[in-house]
């Protein structure tokens, strides 16, 4: 099996009749969501997503890939939020977090327009210098501000580098199908357009070309990914609890909710899973983060944060729990060399390899924290793979999903994410938002 929930470390937690009391809400949210009559049903096309795709754009996608595989140094993928999440996500799972780094026949890609850096955009200019570059802009509809300011200077970077006509062959834009300034841009420029569907909202998008553009250039199966991700869609079709891990995921994270257990930790032992945990947070931190509702998603990357912050998990206030990702098997095998002297102490080690090791540390952390009261929800996984990463992408979208309508919100929308927008607009002086302007310069 590809991935495995294990609950021994909640059974002090959780029992029996708390599975049978939340068994009705599971079966309504399951219902709620298979028959799309639910709040946010309009943005329900990630469930089909593994096996009803355009399998024309597919291929379009590989060959736009070798297109740039071949004819840059650099990949620039300009996004915020889901928009990039995914793909640097399941790059990093898949390759390591310092592909960047090592020695490949694939571009180093970087990924910008996800803050307002001058800093962080100057020193990605300045690494861009004297090398060949492509970008992949990602948006929607093209004014988002913090993707579109990188847009335009890469943009305007590109246009002075090789000239427009050269610049259009280096510039691929993923937006709406029909609409919107970015669509009229590439369609008055010429660039390469792929499609953002109508009903898959960004933070469940990286199956679609939102994420499979970067993801196919770094050189991942894309084939494999959707792999893993059909079948995990088809072996948790079935609504029962004992059979579903992926609906007892979503069982047990409102279990602890209701018993007081606010914060959920995403937990890993390798830190090529940093950003798959920084894609979980916006999935479940947007998702459900809504009408004063909601578990507040953290992540912590062991055994580094053992020493930072494994004291507060251990013995502060008890308002957390921690979901483990516990990889089986390593993509690569280092082993502890014998040390004549033992100046270190080591020796007891020595010979073994060093997965072993994080996993025999992760052993002993879980018994830590659980006898600490902190619960562990513990996810094996097989390994690090394109199939894998599919797989475990559609497990969290699918309990995201259950959980938000077991919550009682609409797990699709997000209109909280305005607010700032729109005071930074005032405030910036943007046409239109002039009386709000004013209003708020009273406030500062």
């Amino acid at each position: 099996m590809t991935l495995k929930l294990i609950d021994k470390y909640l059974s002090k937690f959780v029992n029996e009749s708390d599975y049978e009391r939340i068994l009705p809400s599971l079966e309504q949210a399951h219902k709620t969501l298979t028959k799309r009559s639910g709040k946010g049903s309009d943005f329900l096309g990630w469930i089909d997503l593994p096996v009803n795709y355009d399998r024309e754009e597919f291929e379009k996608i590989k060959k736009a890939a070798i297109k740039i595989q071949n004819s840059c140094d650099i990949f620039i993928v300009i996004g915020i939020g889901g928009s990039y999440l995914g793909a640097r996500a399941a790059i990093e799972f898949c390759k390591g977090q310092r592909y960047n780094s090592v020695r490949k026949n694939t571009p180093e890609i970087y990924f910008s327009g996800n803050d307002i850096s001058s800093s962080n955009l100057a020193e990605l200019l300045e690494m861009c210098e004297g090398k060949d570059v492509c970008i992949n802009v990602i948006s929607k509809s093209g004014t988002t501000t913090e993707p579109a300011i990188a847009f335009r200077i890469f943009r305007d970077m590109l246009n002075k580098k090789y000239g427009r006509e050269e610049a259009k062959n280096r510039i691929f834009v993923t937006t709406d199908k029909c609409r919107g300034k970015l669509k009229e841009l590439a369609d008055a420029e010429g660039y390469e357009t792929f499609v953002v569907p109508d009903d898959v909202g960004g933070r469940f998008s990286v199956l679609t070309p939102v994420g499979l553009l970067p993801i196919a250039v770094s050189g991942i199966n894309i084939d494999e990914l959707m792999k893993g991700s059909a079948d995990a869609r088809e072996r948790y079709a079935i609504c029962d609890i004992n059979k579903n891990d992926c609906y007892k995921y979503a069982a047990i994270r409102n279990i602890l909710l209701a018993k007081g257990k606010a914060v959920e930790i995403f937990v890993s032992y390798e830190n090529a899973l940093n950003m798959t945990a920084e894609w979980w947070k916006q999935l479940y931190g947007e998702s459900e983060g809504k009408e004063g509702k909601g578990l507040f998603p953290a992540s912590v990357s062991f055994t580094t944060d053992l020493h930072s912050m494994g004291q507060f998990i251990q013995q502060g206030s008890r308002v957390m729990f921690e979901t483990v990702i516990d990889i089986l098997n390593s993509q690569r095998e280092v082993v502890i060399p014998y040390d004549e002297n033992n100046s270190d102490g080591l020796n007891f080690i020595a010979g073994k390899d060093m997965h072993y090791v994080s996993r025999t540390a992760f052993k002993g952390t879980a018994i830590a924290h659980t006898d600490g009261n902190t619960p562990n929800i513990v996810l094996e996984l097989e390994k690090r793979g394109a199939y894998e990463f599919g797989y475990l992408v559609y497990f969290f979208e699918l309990a995201c999903g259950i959980s938000g309508y077991m919550l009682g919100v609409n797990p699709f929308d997000q209109p909280g994410v305005e607010e700032y927008k729109k005071n930074m607009f005032a405030l910036l002086g943007k046409p239109g938002y002039e009386e709000l302007g004013k209003r708020l310069l009273d406030k500062i």
